[in-house]
Order: structure tokens, then C-alpha cells, then sequence
């Protein structure tokens, strides 16, 4: 399991870090960020186990069929991706790497906004969708000194490159597991990240990575869940968005 990095000294230069306004020397308006948001995307739709076709972009991005028609057929004449016979897009070696660091630093700026800035952990994926765009390469180091190299974001997602990465953990649905057992909350799916009321049900409630809970009962819509005296009950959509490890 991955423990959530310690919090650490605000600074002033971790402030001027976040607004740092070049990538290795080139303007970020050089850069695109439909292109990154495409890539990123694809590579979290493969970590949850979920084809990447275009009507699954259109539903996480919120953007046009046509729109992700266009941008793909970019993405694939500039070699990030190709499609196989069934329309499934595949990251070729380019695209796959561009994918693996907007990953790795949007989950990066994450652990920045909740660990030094102390944002709300249910807000911090949309500030981090803002901010991973402007992190270079040199404020990537900076930042991975700064946080202690942490292996995962604080939603328990694994921050790729880091040499604290869980590795492959035997994870289950919530919404899968029976009545009376025991589990540990791990990780929370980029699904859930993007309904920040379903983040806010799980912190208000204290079921962030780490927490052990017991399923007390399940109907199929609902999973009730105890953490200590505390009952939750959890909607499908939630439940089958958090991802537990069997209590030891």
C-alpha cells in the first residue's frame, strides 16, 4: 500500500515554483493542452481497465464527438497514438512517454496542493488539472525533493517514475466485496476524481487511502461501510470508484 507523503514546510519558492513560466526553455504556449488532456486520459482509461475508444474521451472530457474525432486523427498523423481494427486507440512510444509525465506531475502538483498548500483533498484534481501544464522538467525535480519523492497521489493513484511506487497491489471494488469483511481503502479511480461530490461524500466521512473500513451491508445500489462508530452508506458510483486491499 502507499503511504501519503508527510506534510512539509511551506516556502515562498514552492509558491513561485507553481507559476514557473517556461518548460525547458519553451513557452508553454508552444505546447497543447488538448493534446496532453488527450494523453493523459487514454493512459488512465488503460490503468482502470477500460478500452480507450472515443466515446469514453467524450465522456471524460465533456468535449464534442467530433471534436475528439479531429483531435485522435491529429494525434495519430503526429504519431502519439495509433487505432487498432475495433477503433481502440493505442499509445505508440512518444505518446505513451508524453502520457507518463503529464501523469506523473499532475499527480505531483496534487501532492503539492494538499501536503503544502493544505487545499481540500476533494478539490485538488481540478486545481492540478490547471497547474500540471506549467510544471518543466527542472520544476518537476524541485518538486520531487521537496515532497520526498512520494510514490502516490493523494487519492492513492501511483505517481509513475517514483522509486516509492507500490508496484501491482491486489485491488478490489468496493462494490465487490461481501458483507463483514474487512479492507483497507487504497486507491480512488480517476473516474470518481472527476465528481468532486463523490470525493467530498468520502472525505467528510474519513474514507481517504489508509483508512480501514468493514462492509456492514450491500443491495447492489448501495454499500454501507463502518470506520470506527461511523456509518456510511455509499452509492454505486462511488463504490465502485474506490478501491480496497483485504485487511490484514
Amino acid at each position: 500500500m502507499c503511504i501519503p507523503a508527510p506534510p512539509v514546510t511551506l516556502c515562498r519558492r514552492a509558491l513561485d515554483w507553481c507559476f514557473e513560466p517556461t518548460r525547458e526553455g519553451v513557452s508553454v504556449g508552444d505546447f497543447h493542452p488538448a493534446t496532453e488532456e488527450y494523453l493523459e486520459t487514454i493512459w488512465e482509461l488503460e490503468e482502470s481497465g477500460i478500452s480507450p475508444i472515443r466515446a469514453r474521451i467524450v465522456e471524460r472530457l465533456g468535449v464534442s464527438a467530433p471534436s475528439v474525432s479531429e483531435t485522435v486523427a491529429r494525434l495519430e498523423r503526429e504519431g502519439y497514438l495509433t487505432l487498432d481494427s475495433g477503433k481502440v486507440m493505442q499509445l505508440t512510444e512518444s505518446g505513451r512517454s508524453y502520457a507518463r509525465s503529464m501523469v506523473r506531475r499532475h499527480r505531483l502538483a496534487e501532492r503539492l496542493l494538499v501536503d503544502v498548500l493544505h487545499v481540500p483533498w476533494h478539490q485538488v484534481h481540478e486545481e492540478a488539472c490547471r497547474l500540471e501544464h506549467a510544471i518543466s522538467e527542472s520544476l518537476e525535480q524541485h518538486l520531487v525533493a521537496l515532497l520526498g519523492d512520494p510514490g502516490c497521489c493523494p487519492h492513492g493513484n501511483p505517481i509513475p517514475g517514483s522509486v516509492n511506487h507500490p508496484g501491482q497491489l491486489d485491488l478490489s471494488k468496493l462494490s465487490t466485496v461481501k458483507t463483514g469483511e474487512r479492507v483497507v481503502v487504497t486507491r480512488i479511480d480517476e473516474v470518481l476524481e472527476n465528481k468532486p461530490e463523490g470525493l467530498l461524500l468520502l472525505e467528510k466521512n474519513g474514507l481517504l487511502p489508509g483508512q480501514e473500513v468493514t462492509v456492514r451491508a450491500t443491495d447492489g445500489a448501495t454499500v454501507t461501510v463502518s470506520a470506527g462508530d461511523t456509518l456510511v452508506d455509499l452509492p454505486d458510483w462511488v463504490s465502485t470508484c474506490v478501491l480496497v486491499l483485504a485487511a490484514d
